[in-house]
Order: C-alpha cells, then sequence, then structure tokens
C-alpha cells in the first residue's frame, strides 16, 4: 500500500509545484504593460530578423506576424508554458495574445524562449481573428523552421500558411516544442 501510495504521491506533488510555478509565471507576465510588451516584442523580431535573413525576408510578405517575446516554460514529468505577445499587421500593433501549452512524459527542466509566427496567407490571419484561439495541430497548417528547414526553403517554396521560429533559448529543457500551444486573444 505505501508504495503504491508513493507512485501516486510523486506526480500529484510534482503537479502541483508546476502548477504554482504556472501561476507564478502568468502572474508576473500579466504585470508586463501593452508599451512593455510592444517593445520587448520590436526589439525580439529585430534581433530574430538581424540573426535569420529567411525570416527577415518573410517579415516583408507576411500578412501578420506574431511575436512572443519570451515564453516560460517548466517541466518535471508534467509540464506547461506561458508567455504573452503581440500580433502585427502592416508594421501595427494589432493585438494582444497568450501562449500556453500543457504536456505530459519524459520532460525535465524548466527555460525561456522567444517564437515568432509568420502568417503567410489571408486564411491563417483570417483564422487567427475569427477562432478566437488557435490551438497548433488544428486549423491552418504551421512549419516549425529549424536550421534544417531554412536551408531548404526559399521564396519559391514557401507554400505553409503560417511559419514559426523559435530563438533566444535560456536554460535547460529535455524536450522543446511548440505543438499543443494554444494561442488565445488577451486585453491590454
Amino acid at each position: 500500500m505505501t508504495t503504491f501510495r508513493n507512485k501516486i504521491q510523486q506526480p500529484l506533488q510534482n503537479m502541483l509545484v508546476l502548477i504554482a510555478a504556472l501561476c507564478m509565471f502568468q502572474s508576473a507576465a500579466n504585470a508586463t504593460s501593452a508599451e512593455e510588451l510592444n517593445k520587448d516584442a520590436a526589439q525580439s523580431l529585430q534581433a530574430l530578423y538581424k540573426s535569420n535573413p529567411l525570416a527577415a525576408s518573410m517579415g516583408k510578405d507576411a500578412r501578420a506576424i506574431l511575436v512572443f517575446p519570451k515564453i516560460v516554460k517548466a517541466g518535471l514529468v508534467f509540464g506547461g508554458s506561458y508567455g504573452e505577445g503581440v500580433l502585427t499587421k502592416h508594421n501595427q500593433f494589432d493585438g494582444y495574445y497568450n501562449s500556453v501549452s500543457a504536456s505530459w512524459g519524459w520532460q525535465a527542466g524548466a527555460e525561456t524562449y522567444g517564437y515568432v509566427v509568420f502568417l503567410m496567407t489571408d486564411k491563417a490571419a483570417d483564422y487567427l481573428a475569427k477562432s478566437h484561439g488557435w490551438e497548433f495541430g488544428v486549423g491552418p497548417g504551421i512549419v516549425v523552421v529549424n536550421e534544417g528547414v531554412a536551408k531548404n526553403l526559399t521564396s519559391t517554396t514557401l507554400k505553409s500558411d503560417a511559419y514559426a521560429f523559435i530563438f533566444d533559448q535560456q536554460g535547460l529543457m529535455v524536450n522543446l516544442s511548440i505543438e499543443g500551444t494554444k494561442i488565445s486573444p488577451i486585453k491590454r
């Protein structure tokens, strides 16, 4: 009986610690003003453009761009992430969104990172506006661009509705993915 209790108790304790940590992260993120979020998003996007010419090229053709300058992810078997970002259209701030994910499985650690989603088609931009949220894996197709994918993309091979670039990873997390992420509008 004690062994069974310990097997159940430890994952539950891990989950409670994770939930408490995510609540703290969310509270800290909510404290960010719209002006600070706009500034952080603009700086993150410019840094991505400087380090990645493909991203800079996509930015010129995108119908809209979602910029999440800082996502906090933590996990130990159960995991989650949270961050807030800005939607821009035609170089104008057009709305605020949060990025939330939850997961379970083989994972351990904590890290921060940012990501940018280039909405390349009207279909993708309209879906985000009309759906009141977008869960990656549902709706328009999204391609996560890493070094291998970037080498094979050109302006003539860009056929997906959306492309995501992950940047500025700090910390240690054994498992990084934006699959299962839900993006929802928030008020600022």
